[in-house]
């Protein structure tokens, strides 16, 4: 029986091709068994200096640089904003979504009619491959964008479609100054700096893009431990909130960590029923956590972080409904629903919240490409509040 590596290791170690083929060659001939749960990887030296090289293989070159090939319409003004959103389409899905099409090298938005509207392919594979988490700024005009396995992240001007800033280095992993290693999650915060989880690093930078200087590390290289903020177990989530706060992921052992912009700890507990927490999000109310498992069958937990109570899941075992590795979900507004990125059934879905069946749903379980309707690994998303696009294709 073949090994199924990816329901055991974890996610950095799952997302980096070589390593998992390496992995699955000495396990198959060992008939090692496969760790019970997802322990936090090897910990590695600080790498200084230029970094250290990486090798590039097919996968992490995904499907090149690709566009769907349809003819975008017009963007329409921003008149809209998070905590004031333009008009809702309702139910399935009330707004557009911007999605990290993360094999196919590109970012994409998708309209609630299933219209693409936008859409961003890779300028170069060299510096922008493998999107894997996309956020829109403050006032909707730049994408923070992350890529794990090209050690680095990115800004992009969304009505421009062009890349303007870039932290990291192409191909080389590090903990040096401008150097990364596989970070994950990207956000603008409203004073225009970066936030991201730098997995490998075991820390959450904010970076000054006017600089291009640290300007707050929570964690230290080499030390992956769960201690926040002075230490930090491989966070793969940074998200901020409407206070300022940080929401943190680390993914040994689950825990999810408020904390302020100042580093003051408000809380900090385990996620409940999660084996491999993936970008932990507020609800819309702002008073519960909302959490994707990263596992197959994966599965999405609403829990209140003061009693660890889950107020609302989403599991199931096989079948179509079924989650492979899920690694974002969100509730929506206005309707409250729950939005879902599900990374290897290569599809983005909508849970209608009471009978928790899939009332949306973008790109075809198993089914990966590039031509309209279809993703290939996608693996972030944010919702495009700040556009009209409703009134601007006349639906």
């Amino acid at each position: 029986m073949p090994l199924k590596l990816d329901t055991r290791l974890p996610r950095w170690i799952r997302k980096t091709p070589a390593t998992r083929t390496a992995l699955a060659l000495v396990l198959g001939l060992l008939a090692v068994p496969l760790l019970a749960s997802p322990v936090a990887p090897q910990k590695d030296k600080p790498i200084k200096g230029a970094g250290v090289e990486v090798t590039v293989t097919p996968e992490m070159m995904g499907a090149g640089a690709v566009s769907s090939g349809v003819t975008l319409p017009p963007i329409p003004p921003v008149t809209g904003s998070r905590k004031n959103p333009v008009a809702s389409w309702g139910k399935p899905l009330p707004y557009p979504i911007l999605i990290a099409d993360r094999r196919n090298n590109r970012l994409i938005e998708i309209a609630p009619d299933k219209s693409i509207v936008w859409e961003f392919p890779s300028p170069s594979l060299k510096v922008y491959r493998g999107n894997e988490d996309v956020n829109f700024s403050a006032d909707g005009k730049l994408l923070a964008v992350s890529e794990e396995d090209n050690f680095d992240v990115h800004i992009v001007d969304y009505e421009k479609r062009q890349l303007t800033w870039t932290y990291g280095m192409p191909d080389r992993r590090g903990s040096g100054e401008g150097l990364l290693n596989y970070p994950d999650d990207a956000h603008l915060l409203a004073d225009g700096k970066f936030l991201t989880a730098d997995i490998r690093n075991c820390r959450v930078l904010i970076i000054d893009p006017a600089t291009n200087k640290i300007a707050t590390q929570w964690g230290t290289p080499g030390k992956c431990k769960h201690n926040p903020p002075h230490e930090l177990a491989h966070p793969n989530g940074a998200t901020p909130l409407d206070n300022g706060d940080i929401l943190v992921t680390e993914i040994s052992d689950a825990w999810i960590s408020r904390i302020t912009r100042e580093g003051k700890v408000l809380w900090s507990v385990k996620a409940p029923g999660i084996r491999y927490p993936s970008d932990a999000f507020p609800t819309v109310d702002g008073k519960q956590v909302i959490v994707a498992d990263f596992w197959k069958p994966g599965r999405v937990v609403i829990f209140d972080p003061a009693t660890r109570k889950v107020t609302w899941e989403y599991f199931v075992k096989d079948g179509e409904k079924a989650l492979d590795h899920s690694s974002i979900a969100r509730e929506l507004p206005d309707t409250g629903d729950i939005l879902i990125v599900d990374d290897l059934n290569d599809r983005v879905i909508v849970v209608d919240r009471k009978t928790k069946e899939i009332i949306w749903q973008y790109g075809e379980k198993g089914k990966k490409g590039f031509k309209p309707g279809l993703l290939n690994y996608p693996d972030g998303v944010d919702l495009d509040v700040f556009r009209d696009w409703k009134s601007a294709l006349k639906k």
